[in-house]
């Protein structure tokens, strides 16, 4: 069984609206359903869970209702942080999910995952154990010296940008929570799931990504995805 986990438990205080990102409208529908979308029509996926803030659970099963989204199985309320949603997800799946079921972590707000990048993912995480999407980094990177110089820079063939999705078999990433907090490894600050297991010690396997999955973080982002969703690709484009 494939089980996409959908990280939506925060407040997405940064875009400055009065409700969680989300949860705000494009077009008549839901950041979250835009997301969720992608999911559904995807032949690999069996299941959703919604982790998500709370208050609004109700609301999420009233839109899969409204939008058609029936692989969505369960909402769980998130936590303070990425990473205590992200666990509580995993948790709520112990009794329901085997050893080698595929889970797949995603940010609610990237409403535009490709099919293709969501199959090699599964593909990834099915051939090494785990998979994260990621991508080539195209500008150059310098390290700060003094504030206002430098003088080292990080070859930028050495760098990868990893986001979400990605996937991970559900044994060892159950593990890997339970290992992680109650320890307190790998689930401070900006810490994701993914720098998680590599501070466990756990090698992690590339997948590919798209440009195109912006995360919706500022009004700019939102203005973006609007764009991408009335964006024609030309024909002769390969």
């Amino acid at each position: 069984m494939n089980v996409a986990v959908i990280i939506a438990g925060g407040s997405g205080t940064r875009m400055g609206q009065d409700i969680p990102k989300q949860f705000i409208n494009v077009y008549d529908k839901p950041v979250l359903i835009y997301t969720l979308e992608g999911f559904q029509k995807h032949p690999k996926i069996d299941a959703i869970e919604v982790v998500c803030i709370d208050g609004w659970h109700d609301i999420v099963w009233a839109y899969a209702k409204q939008f058609n989204i029936d692989k969505l199985k369960w909402i769980v309320s998130g936590g303070k942080t990425g990473q205590e949603s992200i666990r509580n997800g995993v948790y709520n799946l112990e009794g329901k999910c085997s050893p080698d079921d595929v889970i797949i972590i995603h940010d609610g707000i990237r409403p535009l995952v490709d099919a293709t990048v969501l199959s090699d993912v599964i593909i990834k995480c099915e051939q090494y154990g785990n998979a994260v999407t990621s991508l080539p980094y195209n500008e150059q990177i310098f390290i700060v010296d003094d504030e206002i110089s430098t003088v080292k820079y990080i070859p930028r063939e050495t760098l990868r940008r990893v986001s979400t999705p990605q996937a991970y078999k559900f044994e060892k990433l159950d593990w890997a929570y339970h290992e992680a907090f109650e320890k307190g490894i790998g689930i401070y600050g900006s810490s994701y799931t993914n720098t998680m297991m590599v501070e466990l010690g756990e090698r992690l396997y590339f997948a590919a990504g798209s440009d195109k999955n912006i995360k919706l973080t500022t009004k700019d982002d939102l203005e973006m995805f609007k764009a991408y969703l009335k964006a024609d690709r030309d024909n002769w484009l390969k």
